[in-house]
């Protein structure tokens, strides 16, 4: 099994991420600008990209410090079977988040292609934190001209 790992500062409290990671209004903040569901452990999260999208059960939340889905919807169909994990370390002045996307069948290039889309994403997340402007899709950086 592959998987994606990234690790990004963000000048915000622990309690801040958590909640841009736990609420439909944090999500929209960084991720996508539509997305329902958000709430508890056993809560499905739709994702919604164009109209189409991923969806994700809660399956674990320990308040400011971890916060994991499992993947529960039929597409993309890569995705089926895995799961994300954000961990939150608050140190001093900032928050560490370790991502985590585990359980990939195998390494391919739309693996690739999410590790880096994931980064953009992660990189909005710090930015909705820290200045109050995320780049949600639509508004992500895109990373390839199709």
């Amino acid at each position: 099994m592959a998987e994606i790992n990234h690790r990004v500062g963000i000048k915000a409290s622990a309690e801040s991420v958590y909640e841009a990671l736990t609420t439909n209004d944090g999500l929209t903040g960084w991720w996508t600008n539509d997305v329902s569901g958000a709430g508890e452990v056993g809560s499905t999260i739709k994702f919604r990209f164009n109209g189409g999208g991923p969806d994700f059960t809660v399956s674990k939340l320990i308040p400011n410090k971890t916060v994991c889905w499992q993947h529960s919807g039929n597409m993309p169909e890569a995705w089926m079977g895995t799961e994300i994990e954000f961990q939150l370390d608050a140190e001093e002045d900032q928050t560490f988040v370790r991502f985590t996307h585990a359980n990939w069948k195998e390494s391919t290039d739309f693996m690739a292609h999410c590790s880096t889309k994931w980064a953009v994403f992660l990189l909005s997340l710090k930015g909705v934190l820290e200045t109050g402007k995320g780049k949600p899709f639509p508004n992500d950086v895109p990373i390839d001209h199709s």
